[in-house]
């Protein structure tokens, strides 16, 4: 199979679009998440849409199949919120190796039947990791500045095990993403890092970051030139933004990183903003016009969606995508 940076040399690669929102259109109730292995489990678990890979393996195989039919050449795993951290939520910690290898062993036999199809163009998969829905760098309570809901070995233990399975379900790519605290993604890297040089993996690891408003910052405070920084102790396949932000706010941001990285640039911007009912009213061609000022500028290496995209997106960023060379990579001599 033709290796990945070898790929990303010769053109822009194409991630896929939102899993959530593929998911909300089946409109599955209590049952359906629970399925059978769930039947008498001792909380509510509807919303945790990453147990479906377990309880509703097929609708999941089917939504990769969309994206890749729709031209991605990555997916991501139904993964973001598999940790212990949170699934603690739903008291489904004793779960999270099973989550995270089922649906790593889902996405890994979709992209396997597509690559099959056309050796000349094959699948990746990588594995999704949230940022969890705890901060290392900023208290939860005002009232206590000091006090941090989760520590740094807590969450390296934590995606230490979510990377495992990962792993062992057949991921080619490691994507640390939506990073809103640096500290967090630093724990994720620590667990990876870690985890590579105990086992000798050589998975190449993707991280995406999330400027949260006009501020040009992170939730953590960082710019992106520090963000970009912070991150570089570490060989990264790309590095890159996503979430929070449309495709046309997130443009300035993108270009600053772009001009400064010495690795692959990402982006998987959302279909705009949310609407006044949390839904994304931004069409795919409007969505793929202001994709296509990403790639005009050479921006970018890989491109996808993420809140609010379907395999529709996908699509056409995939028929635009297909006429631009990708970023190259600036190195100071």
């Amino acid at each position: 199979m033709i290796a990945l940076e070898e790929l990303l040399q010769k053109r822009i690669l194409v991630l896929d679009g939102a899993m959530g929102t593929m998911i909300q259109t089946y409109g599955f109730e209590e049952a359906d998440y629970r399925g059978d292995k769930f039947l008498n489990h001792p909380c509510p678990v509807k919303g945790n849409n990453d147990m479906l890979s377990i309880t509703q393996p097929d609708t999941i195989k089917e939504i990769h199949r969309k994206y890749y039919e729709a031209g991605a050449d990555i997916v991501e795993t139904n993964t973001f919120s598999s940790t212990t951290i949170g699934m603690a939520d739903y008291q489904m910690e004793s779960f999270v190796y099973e989550l995270n290898y089922q649906s790593a062993k889902i996405a890994r036999e979709v992209a396997d039947e597509f690559s099959a199809i056309t050796p000349d163009k094959p699948r990746f998969v990588a594995g999704s990791i949230g940022p969890t829905n705890r901060t290392a760098s900023m208290s939860p309570d005002v009232n206590d500045p000091g006090y941090r809901a989760v520590t740094f070995d807590q969450l390296v233990e934590a995606y230490r095990q979510q990377v495992e399975g990962l792993v062992a379900g057949g991921v080619d790519i490691l994507l640390v993403e939506t990073v809103f605290d640096t500290l967090n993604a630093k724990a994720a890297l620590f667990a990876i890092d870690g985890l590579k040089t105990e086992n000798n993996w050589s998975h190449p690891i993707m991280v995406s970051g999330t400027i949260t408003d006009a501020s040009g910052r992170t939730l953590s405070g960082q710019t992106v030139e520090a963000f970009l920084i912070s991150m570089t102790h570490i060989p990264l396949l790309s590095i890159g933004f996503n979430c929070a932000l449309g495709a046309d706010q997130l443009h300035p941001y993108l270009q600053r990183l772009s001009t400064q990285s010495p690795f692959y640039t990402s982006a998987h911007p959302n279909a705009g903003l949310p609407n006044a009912f949390g839904a994304y009213d931004q069409t795919p061609e409007e969505m793929q016009k202001l994709i296509e000022s990403y790639l005009a500028d050479g921006l970018v290496n890989i491109i996808g969606g993420c809140c609010g995209t379907t395999p529709d997106h996908i699509r056409l960023i995939a028929e635009v995508a297909a006429k631009y060379q990708p970023r190259t990579i600036k190195i100071d001599s």
